[in-house]
């Protein structure tokens, strides 16, 4: 059968890759499985109880959740009756649940449990449409759960009615708005269709390993245009999907489930890098020589390497590289990562390990993927995202931006013309933001943000981005900011990685009760001004960092400096430190 709309995935889905483990979420301890056959009729009882409801087409409904099954049968019965899914970030401040809720016109709202349910309160009272239109996905008192729409789903089934209005939806009707998270102002509505997702589905799909076999953890949020068009992937052939519990808990789930896939961001994976070399550091004696000649094997990584260094490597997996693996549930066959660019080491560790990481690009905007680099002849080029998918263009303007369009482009931005067509050019032509180049061979490198991107007083652009990449490589800075527009100079806000420093202090016998007295120390004071000096080398003098301050707690989503991808929010950390930041350039 032909797969032209995205709930078309589910009778594919059924009949092609017929499993009992479909989509699996963990409650109480328990992992929860629930067949194809258990999804679709999920689905269809939510689609009669929506319509018992009286949602129409065109209709908005949002969600706020952590990644679990139930999202997924919402959003396919969202879909079937051609309502629009607003599946929104769970971490978001109240502010933007109020912007969100307003601007999309929401008719009806799911949220998965208590503490979701406390940061929209005040936010619902707001909206008389939605008093008896909100329901969860826990049982909790005064509120209506799931489950009683879908009874009121199975009391009133109407099966023909709903292939009535399946079959007046078209590929090119819009399927979710993806408000982005944004790092500057209010976030925009990303209209998306059925189209632009399914072909980015079937563009990415021959890239990845995947089989009926296989087995993916799933922990990037659901309401990200990257991890939800992986999860229709996965519909489209037959990869089992298991929903970890939380970030702290995903290694736990990984070496339970043991999955061939796992799709990341880079700062995830360069914590799993941190992680090991943090073991490494407590060995001593022959076995901590023999740790860390594998970790300078490792950095030697070329996809076309000698002979020598084939042997050299093959030493390094038996002796210490395939742990790693092991502590990774031993079989990962392949690691997609997007969001941002990798770090080439990380990227180098992964492949040395036979843990393939296949890096990704792409927008919101561009549901999502533009390119991604694959196991094709030249698929592979370190430093680089990879080779532009079939049936998009990409060209780099004037000032080095990247332009994109085809079929991955959005509808445009919901109730919001103006912005549409800042987009959008006359040609078609998206204009991402980004700036990067496109190799003699084909590949697609990132070198920097357009809006990002600053000029100092001196008249010298400098591009933040390449330079927190590069100080990020160093095991005790977990976080960093450049900063310097109309500046003299470059200056930077630092993170510590505290437990390695914590560690480092100890070694070091440094006492300290608290983070800020840790790094007010002389001594630590030192050892960061020696980690400045040596990356400043490796830049010009005008991007340089002449001054610093370091920070005293580590950066997150819930303290509101990183989005819910964990990208800085710029504009936010700035008036947060301004009179910090001030001081700096003083």
């Amino acid at each position: 059968m032909e797969v032209t709309r995205l709930f078309d995935l589910l009778p594919h889905y059924d009949k092609y890759f017929p499993k009992e483990d479909a989509v699996c979420g963990k409650e109480n301890g328990v992992w929860v499985r629930y067949s194809t056959k258990e999804y679709i009729e999920k689905v269809n009882y939510i689609s009669y109880g929506l319509m018992q409801l009286g949602i129409k087409k065109g209709d908005r409904i949002a969600s706020i959740s952590n990644n679990r099954p139930e999202w997924n049968f919402l959003d396919m019965a969202i879909q079937q009756l051609g309502a629009i899914h607003v599946s929104i970030y769970p971490t978001i401040s109240e502010s933007e649940y109020k912007y969100i809720l307003h601007h999309a016109d929401i008719k009806m709202i799911f949220v998965a449990g208590w503490e979701l349910l406390r940061k929209i309160e005040n936010v619902i009272a707001e909206m008389p449409q939605l008093q008896d239109m909100v329901y969860t996905f826990r049982n909790l008192r005064g509120y209506r759960h799931l489950n009683e729409l879908i009874e009121l789903g199975i009391a009133n089934p109407c099966p023909q009615y709903l292939e009535e209005i399946k079959s007046s939806i078209t590929p090119d009707d819009v399927v979710t708005l993806i408000y982005t998270s944004g790092t500057t102002g209010n976030p925009k509505g990303v209209m998306l269709t059925h189209s632009n997702i399914l072909n980015n589905v079937k563009a990415v799909v021959p890239i990845i390993p995947a089989t009926p076999q296989s087995r993916v953890v799933s922990y990037l949020p659901l309401c990200h245009a990257y991890e939800r068009m992986l999860i229709y992937a996965w519909h489209y052939v037959g990869v089992s999907i298991y929903y970890a519990e939380n970030l702290a808990k995903i290694v736990d789930n990984i070496n339970e489930i043991k999955p061939d896939i796992f799709t990341s961001v880079p700062r995830l994976l360069e914590k799993v890098y941190d992680k090991i070399l943090s073991t490494g550091r407590k060995l001593t004696g022959l076995k901590h020589k023999i740790f860390f000649w594998a970790v300078d094997v490792a950095n030697e990584f070329e996809i076309n390497s000698s002979k020598l260094y084939k042997r050299k490597l093959r030493i390094a997996r038996k002796l210490v590289l395939k742990q790693w693996k092991a502590a990774l549930g031993g079989n990962l066959n392949v690691v997609v990562s997007g969001g941002a660019a990798i770090q080439e080491r990380i990227n180098k560790i992964f492949w040395a390990m036979d843990v393939p990481v296949l890096e990704g690009y792409g927008l919101t905007e561009t549901s999502p993927v533009i390119a991604v680099s694959n196991f094709f002849k030249q698929g592979v080029k370190f430093g680089t995202v990879g080779p532009i998918l079939p049936g998009i263009e990409a060209k780099i303007g004037e000032d080095g931006e990247i332009l994109t369009r085809g079929h991955c482009v959005m509808k445009g931005y919901y109730n919001d013309e103006e912005q549409t067509k800042a987009a959008i050019d006359e040609e078609g032509w998206f204009h991402t933001g980004d700036i990067g180049e496109i190799t003699s061979e084909g590949q697609l490198k990132i070198t920097g943000r357009k809006k990002e991107m600053f000029k100092t007083a001196m008249g010298k652009y400098v591009v933040p981005t390449i330079l927190e990449a590069k100080f990020c490589e160093e095991p005790l800075i977990d976080n960093i900011m450049i900063l310097g527009e109309n500046q003299k100079f470059a200056a930077a806000l630092i993170v510590p990685n505290f437990a390695d420093l914590r560690s480092w202090c100890n070694n070091k016998h440094i006492s300290y009760t608290t983070n800020e007295e840790m790094i007010q120390h002389p001594v630590v004071k030192d050892k960061f001004k020696r980690v400045v000096d040596y990356y400043n080398k490796q830049f010009g003098e005008a991007e340089q960092v002449k001054r610093y301050l370091l920070v005293d707690y580590e950066w997150s989503i819930q303290t509101g400096e990183l989005t819910p991808t964990l990208k800085l929010k710029r504009n936010y950390i700035q008036n947060k430190y301004k009179e910090k930041i001030e001081k700096l350039f003083s």
